[in-house]
């Protein structure tokens, strides 16, 4: 089954003012898949992942070589208009962090900020959001609470929702099992495997176990380099670099 490119980084370098954090990434990212990103801490897979929405670009001194294409448009172009960008590429960080506001607040808010008035569309998308992220049927009947009433990983799936709310194409996460118990990872990657029938989504784990178990293709990233991107069966048993092998062995990371 062939899937179309979604986002193509093509001789990606990154600097936080001289020091040069990811160097010459070309990596294609498909349609409806689960992209996995692996490899010990501080390689550059959070920088990498957050050049997809333009995050970086908060940061002072930061500078991106070469051409990084959503849909075949380079995003960081000019004319982008990174409000609308981060709408199509969502973002789900390492804690989750909800907004000190009901639960259906956290939800409405991203939409009445991109002008949405109508009440009961906005009604209609809170109940969507939170069915889709497989949180509708344990908060249903206190929608109006205060969204730091729930347990971590219902938060964690809020802030999933939160993403979903204002239609992404493309999901990125940040470790987002990393603060959670393993019965909220199950749901968490669950649910990830759920959401790849309709959206395009990039993890960041350290957790080799749950890269084996939801993605399609995983890249390993060492120093700031991308070593090996394959589909993800054959990384785990046949990699081609010898570097992969002994990070996955477990000679280091």
């Amino acid at each position: 089954m062939q899937h179309d490119i979604k986002i193509s980084a093509r001789n990606v370098h990154f600097f936080y003012g001289k020091k040069r954090a990811l160097k010459d990434i070309t990596i294609d990212i498909f349609d409806r898949q689960v992209t996995a990103l692996i490899g010990p801490s501080g390689c550059g897979k959070s920088t990498f992942i957050r050049l997809l929405n333009r995050m970086n670009d908060l940061i002072p001194g930061a500078r991106v070589e070469g051409s990084i294409l959503l849909d075949g448009r380079d995003i960081n172009e000019p004319k982008t208009d990174v409000v609308h960008l981060r709408r199509r590429v969502g973002m789900v960080f390492q804690k989750p962090n909800p907004f000190p506001k009901s639960i259906f607040d956290n939800l409405a808010y991203g939409l009445t900020i991109n002008g949405i008035r109508d009440k009961q569309f906005i009604e209609h998308k809170v109940i969507d959001s939170l069915k889709k992220a497989v949180l509708y049927d344990e908060v249903k009947d206190r929608i109006h609470d205060n969204a730091l009433m729930l347990s971590g990983g219902q938060q964690q799936r809020l802030c999933i929702a939160r993403c979903l709310a204002v239609e992404p194409e493309v999901i990125l996460f940040d470790e987002p099992c990393a603060s959670l118990d393993p019965i909220s990872t199950r749901k968490i990657e669950e649910l990830i495997l759920e959401l790849k029938k309709e959206y395009t989504i990039v993890i960041v784990t350290h957790n080799m176990q749950q890269a084996a178990r939801v993605s399609d293709c995983t890249a390993f990233m060492y120093l700031g380099e991308l070593i090996e991107y394959d589909e993800t069966e054959k990384i785990f048993t046949v990699p081609k670099e010898r570097l992969t092998e002994e990070y996955l062995s477990g000679k280091f990371g």
